[in-house]
């Protein structure tokens, strides 16, 4: 199947923005606009932080960083094994995440080189990899025909319409657009950390894994 933007998410999830993120974006200028965690996190509305006396003062960057999205207590299902999971099931732990599609041949190639990485690595328990299919139109079943067809081992799941729609609100459109090959890296405290965007080689995803492996809680 070829990768045409008719492919990708309705606007139901996508909203007044679909049309900003199907402009054909160079991998130099995608890396310039990654959204960083400073930047996507500290834009968000927070509650105030109350003091004792009972007057409210404005949370700061890093308090906002700290809040935990609501994606990551939504219910997810293994399209493999069909056991329900959660992002917070994993804290404590690295998890690098890419929002993808079944039909998405630069999402092939991003998922090769993750299974390098894999090897790479070795055998990791501090390490979750999870693949998030974004678009509404593909089924778990079809999901996991191609996991399978691929032999990538690592969890895959469909997202919940309203998880997809958080991702893009929190990351940017691009993380709905499966050819930017999007992906993140949620470190050991539960903070989201989006990579460049355009295919990534195994080397460079080991690079940018190790700190946050190497760190503890």
């Amino acid at each position: 199947m070829e990768d045409t933007p008719s492919a990708m998410m309705t606007e139901e999830v996508m909203g007044a923005n679909t049309s900003e993120m199907m402009n054909t974006v160079t991998p130099e200028s995608m890396m310039m606009e990654t959204s960083t965690p400073e930047s996507t996190m500290m834009n968000q509305t927070t509650p105030d932080a109350m003091n004792e006396d009972g007057t409210t003062q404005a949370m700061t960057g890093q308090d906002a960083m700290m809040q935990t999205p609501d994606w990551f207590m939504a219910k997810l299902t293994d399209v493999q094994t069909g056991v329900p999971f959660a992002m917070s099931d994993f804290k404590g732990k690295v998890v690098l995440v890419e929002t993808m599609a079944a039909w998405c041949t630069n999402c092939l190639q991003q998922q090769t080189q993750v299974k390098t990485l894999h090897d790479l690595l070795g055998s990791n328990d501090s390490l979750v990899t999870i693949g998030l299919d974004v678009d509404i139109n593909e089924k778990a079943d079809l999901l996991k025909n191609y996991i399978n067809q691929h032999g990538f081992d690592w969890k895959y799941a469909v997202a919940p319409t309203d998880v997809a729609r958080e991702i893009g609100n929190l990351y940017g459109d691009q993380f709905l657009n499966p050819t930017s090959t999007p992906m993140l890296i949620i470190d050991r405290q539960g903070i989201a950390h989006p990579l460049p965007f355009g295919i990534k080689s195994a080397d460079d995803l080991q690079k940018a894994l190790q700190p946050y492996l190497d760190a503890n809680m």
